[in-house]
């Protein structure tokens, strides 16, 4: 029970840190990165459907990207999901058959707000992994309280939630520095 308890939490810890850094992943550096477009929606035929069904999403180039519509009568929809679309800072231009999109270089003030967001979903993040450790401690208390284990073993499995816990934390910590410092490399 208690092993069943802690496997859980560090299974939902281990999402938290995958979901943190593919949130990353969208935060735009100097380089294009077709991660930046996965969870672009386009409303195809009344359906939110993400971009990376509807479209081939290729960056030929540094910071360019090519974005090729299995369906040509989706161009428009996508073209319209990606002038909504926010901290982009460039605007695609079609041709008919594809969408091009040329980033722009990042400007110093530019790249320290994107700082600032990077931090702001790292928090987001470690206040999840936090969350599924209090939902674990709530769970061990409650093995507690029916008596299915003894005080040694939960405050043995607290412990050792705690270690889990941090190490978590310490992987998305990890994943921001790494984000910052590609972020402010010019």
């Amino acid at each position: 029970m208690i092993q069943e308890t802690l496997a859980e939490a560090k299974d939902k810890m281990d999402k938290a840190v995958e979901a943190t850094k593919e949130e990353f992943a969208q935060i735009r550096t100097g380089r294009a990165n077709p991660a930046m477009f996965q969870k672009v929606m386009i409303d195809y035929y009344g359906t939110p459907t993400p971009l990376s069904q509807l479209a081939g999403i290729q960056n030929p180039e540094a910071r360019s990207i090519l974005i090729t519509p299995y369906d040509k009568a989706a161009l428009g929809d996508i073209e319209r999901a990606l002038l909504a679309m926010p901290n982009l800072g460039a605007q695609p231009n079609s041709d008919g058959n594809l969408i091009r999109i040329n980033l722009p270089e990042l400007t110093e003030e530019r790249r320290k707000e994107y700082v600032k967001l990077t931090r702001d979903k790292a928090e987001h993040g470690r206040v999840s992994v936090r969350n599924i450790r209090r939902k674990a401690k709530e769970d061990l208390e409650t093995i507690k309280k029916d008596g299915d284990a003894g005080e040694d073993d939960i405050e043995r499995a607290e412990k050792e939630l705690e270690a889990i816990t941090k190490a978590h934390v310490d992987k998305i910590d990890d994943a921001l520095k790494n984000k910052e410092a590609e972020l402010l490399e010019v």
